[in-house]
């Protein structure tokens, strides 16, 4: 079994910072007066900074072409499904769940189909990163019956970025890196809008006026946050690096405590505390386990 390749403190400190933006776009989307039509204009965000990365870097490889069309179709199901989250459910039970859930498959994944080892204190960390997300949920109590659909939107959720994570870990390294990620922006932009204009018909107009300017600085900072993270996987740590992009949730409630009011307390203080000490020890290099 091929030992997976080892995290420098560079590709840590990038990991997080793409954790940070994606933590900051989620809030911005989840703000949006009309959330459909945000998603929509994030599309056409993906559209114009995609085609422009598109045109710097190329044609993807003949072998990344697949990886490349399967991400982008993957990619617009996870955002169907985590807007049906959003409608469905509330955000603080969406996302963490949503994105708690996603390493754990990532793990195993990598561990049994592409038979990469993992140092115990990594798949330790991963376990703790994803257990400590998933607290996040349940703080409040178990979901009642009226919040299944919610719950079974958000597992969805994270079943599509496991996928999306697996897919462009394997694809992204068959590069060239910038025409990838130009062409995957590329090909999944369009679909949001598309559904947006068919669903709002005549009102799309009207709706773009409260949602234009969310739509495009979510947009822009979440091709930025997933950019880093396909950098950050040409070194191959799979499973590592979609464990440490979890902690978003993380910063998420920090924003909510320090920027919209909201109170953390202390059941949700210990479950991001056991997030960082998963962070810490996927920190952890691997000489030193």
């Amino acid at each position: 079994m091929a030992t997976s390749p080892s995290l420098s403190p560079g590709i840590v400190a990038a990991v997080l910072a793409a954790a940070l933006l994606h933590a900051a776009w989620n809030a911005i989307a989840h703000g949006t007066p009309d959330r459909l039509v945000g998603f929509a204009v994030m599309g056409v965000t993906d559209v114009v900074g995609g085609g422009a990365l598109a045109l710097v870097g190329g044609f993807p490889s003949a072998q990344a072409w697949p990886y490349v069309v399967a991400s982008a179709a993957v990619h617009v199901g996870y955002n169907l499904l985590l807007l049906a989250g959003y409608q469905l459910g509330e955000f603080s039970q969406v996302y963490p769940l949503a994105r708690g859930s996603a390493p754990l498959v990532v793990a195993a994944f990598s561990l049994l189909v592409l038979h990469r080892d993992l140092p115990v204190l990594h798949l330790a960390g991963i376990v703790a990163v994803s257990a400590g997300l998933i607290a996040l949920v349940l703080v409040g109590g178990r979901p009642q019956r009226a919040q299944l659909p919610a719950v079974a939107a958000a597992l969805a959720t994270g079943l599509a970025i496991a996928g999306y994570t697996v897919i462009d870990g394997i694809g992204v390294g068959l590069g060239p890196l910038l025409g990838y990620i130009g062409w995957m922006f590329l090909l999944q932009g369009p679909a949001m809008p598309i559904v947006a204009a068919v669903r709002r018909r005549g009102r799309l107009v009207a709706a773009l006026r409260g949602s234009t300017a969310r739509g495009l600085a979510g947009g822009t900072i979440a091709m930025l946050a997933y950019g880093i993270v396909l950098w950050a996987q040409t070194s191959g740590a799979l499973a590592p690096i979609a464990a440490l992009r979890e902690s978003s949730i993380v910063f998420g409630a920090l924003i909510g405590v320090v920027f919209l009011g909201e109170r953390l307390g202390g059941r949700r203080a210990v479950a991001a505390a056991v997030v960082v000490a998963g962070v810490v020890a996927l920190a952890t290099p691997s000489q030193l386990i």
